[in-house]
């Protein structure tokens, strides 16, 4: 009985190891498959085929960039006449195919475009944008390319800034292909401001960022460049995300109204200075008004330092006359 019942063990161990490997080499039905091609073979659709009957080709793929379904019993029809008669179906009853495909997106496209303005009509392509018809433009290519987008017909009328073109991607069976049209508008990089801001405060070049904004519609004074808001003082308050502009900021006052200062007056082989006081305030470099403490008269002389006003005297009537005179030989 023990022997009878080892051999009727080892018999069934053996029927479940031939099932076992008959199951792992039957042909099974995918889920769901990608694809970059026109045409979905046998192979792609079910897996453990191999040969010709993998590579025969029995349906039509999506459409660049498209999702689909092919019903189960297609599949298996399709097969059986190839001579596969077997399918692990896994009880579906449709598979998913997703046709891959390269997405060419509105920035490459832009991108294009502005390099082609450049080239053909001078447009600086870092100062314009374009502004498309319809929306932003979405290009699907055959993903097995990698050739640069392409640009053909392009037409621009530089009075209505109108511009129309045809963006190519070469690959696949034939390029993909999209004609559009737009603005060509134009932009400058701007100073905005990265935080609030109250009258007098100093502007540090950590305190503002550079964004491009379209050109129409900004003031005339828009600031562009660091190196005319670092250092300055607010005159008024500005909020995070305000457009610097020349007459929200001025330099630095290092002479304030009524301070006591050093007046030089500067001529030809003459300097003296005496005390004044300034009767307004100035940055350097800025023309003030000073008042002679003892004479009381006023003069206007330029700020060249903290408390410093310099007074260019220049020779007049008697003097100029004395002057040319020796100046001859």
């Amino acid at each position: 009985m023990k022997a009878r019942l080892s051999l009727a063990l080892s018999a069934a161990a053996f029927v479940a190891g031939m099932v076992s490997a008959i199951a792992a080499e039957r042909a099974t039905l995918r889920a769901e498959i990608r694809v970059d091609h026109d045409i979905v073979t046998l192979g792609d659709l079910v897996e453990g085929v191999d040969g010709q009957a993998a590579a025969a080709p029995l349906f039509r793929a999506p459409r660049l960039g498209d999702t689909g379904t092919i019903q189960v019993h297609r599949i298996v029809e399709a097969a059986q006449n190839l001579g596969i008669a077997d399918i692990d179906t896994r009880g579906r009853a449709q598979v998913v195919v997703a046709r891959a495909a390269r997405r060419i997106g509105a920035a490459e496209s832009e991108a294009a475009l502005r390099q082609a303005l450049e080239a053909r009509h001078g447009l600086d392509a870092r100062s314009t944008t374009i502004v498309f018809d319809g929306g932003a433009p979405i290009i699907l290519a055959a993903p097995d390319g990698d050739a640069p987008l392409s640009v053909q017909d392009l037409l621009f009328d530089p009075r209505t800034r109108r511009i129309s073109a045809t963006l190519v991607v070469p690959g696949g069976v034939q390029p993909a292909t999209k004609r559009v049209t737009g603005n060509v508008v134009e932009t400058v990089e701007v100073a905005v401001a990265n935080r609030s801001f109250q009258r007098g405060d100093v502007l540090q070049a950590s305190d503002i960022s550079f964004e491009r904004r379209t050109r129409d519609g900004l003031p005339s004074d828009v600031l562009t460049e660091v190196g005319a808001i670092a250092g300055q003082v607010v005159k008024r308050s500005l909020a995070v995300g305000t457009v610097m502009r020349a007459g929200d900021v001025h330099r630095p006052e290092i002479v304030t109204r009524g301070d006591v200062v050093t007046v030089i007056y500067e001529s030809r082989g003459l300097s003296l200075s005496l005390r004044g006081r300034a009767v307004e305030g100035g940055a350097l470099g800025d023309t003030v008004t000073v008042q002679n403490i003892q004479s009381k008269r006023t003069l206007q002389g330029q700020v060249v330092a903290p408390g410093r006003i310099s007074v260019n005297l220049v020779p007049t009537g008697r003097v100029a006359a004395v002057a040319a005179t020796t100046a001859r030989p």
